[in-house]
């Protein structure tokens, strides 16, 4: 159902508020950059720093920004069940495509409570659901066990795996089949991802170099593996770059140096970078040739 180069949008702000147009020339630059869809709210985008008036306003206006163009994967997710739930009904209101389901973070739940959560979200709404899965967040991993049983919940049509686990991947599209979307939460593991029965990728990197992720993505899916793996190789070290620290304190700023917006604008807890990763991070915008 969600494949290719999503991207993991950022929320731009501006002395402390959201800067409402330019989150609608982003969403522009995107679609003119084969991006195929978009995910606000998501980690990238800051969530856990919005309120919830904030939180449905970026939905919101990326939705109205993309005009049915490409579908809008709201992030409404949350460690409240409730409070999840809550969330995506306003995403489906708004328009809404999809839903990307954040793992449950610090309550550390069960195998058992994990499975019951995202049951519950897809009882509650109609809306295709992504779960992600990223245990360097949340502490606590998605079995692929758990998995297969949510991919058999109607409306769970996949996940954004974000483990770091090749083996856990494979057995995943292995036990959910090819129904299931198995979507990249790496950028610097897309194609092996791909390799392995991957649908696409919810991109970092793709905030600033849309056009090679997608370059990246439709060689791979066109046999052109030669010309897959030299884009890869090329992403790599500002791949890199953009996780020196925690995201997205890197890829705000690399935007900010690159006048796509007009200050990182980063919520505390998320501060400005040290001068000794900013440096690391210019030199590998000026070696990728963006700056």
């Amino acid at each position: 159902m969600f494949e290719g180069p999503m991207v993991a949008i950022i929320t731009p702000f501006k002395k402390g508020k959201i800067d409402e147009k330019k989150l609608a020339e982003l969403v522009e630059f995107h679609i003119k950059g084969g991006t195929s869809a978009i995910v606000p709210c998501g980690t990238t985008g800051e969530s856990a720093t919005l309120s919830y008036d904030e939180h449905e306003r970026v939905i919101e206006i990326v939705i109205e920004a993309a005009d049915k163009r490409v579908p809008v994967m709201a992030g409404t997710g949350s460690n409240n069940t409730s409070e999840a739930v809550m969330l995506t009904t306003h995403a489906k209101k708004a328009g809404a495509d999809a839903s990307l389901q954040i793992t449950p973070y610090y309550n550390k739940p069960t195998q058992e409570g994990i499975y019951r959560h995202f049951k519950k979200i897809a009882e509650e709404s109609d809306l295709p659901l992504i779960v992600y899965n990223i245990q360097s967040r949340t502490g606590v991993n998605i079995t692929p066990e758990t998995m297969h049983r949510l991919s058999k919940v109607k409306n769970i049509v996949g996940v954004k795996e974000a483990s770091g686990n090749l083996d856990q991947m494979s057995e995943i599209y292995s036990l959910c089949g090819k129904g299931f979307d198995l979507i990249s939460g790496d950028d610097s593991l897309t194609l092996p991802i791909l390799a392995i029965g991957g649908t696409g990728v919810i991109s970092v990197v793709a905030n600033i170099v849309p056009k090679d992720v997608a370059s990246m993505v439709s060689k791979f899916k066109a046999g052109d593996m030669e010309g897959a793996r030299k884009i890869h190789c090329k992403l790599l070290p500002l791949i890199k770059a953009l996780f020196i620290e925690t995201n997205p304190i890197p890829v705000k700023t690399a935007m900010t140096l690159m006048g796509m917006i007009d200050e990182p604008g980063l919520r505390l807890p998320m501060c400005d970078m040290s001068e000794a990763n900013l440096g690391k991070l210019k030199k590998a915008l000026k070696d990728y040739g963006l700056l």
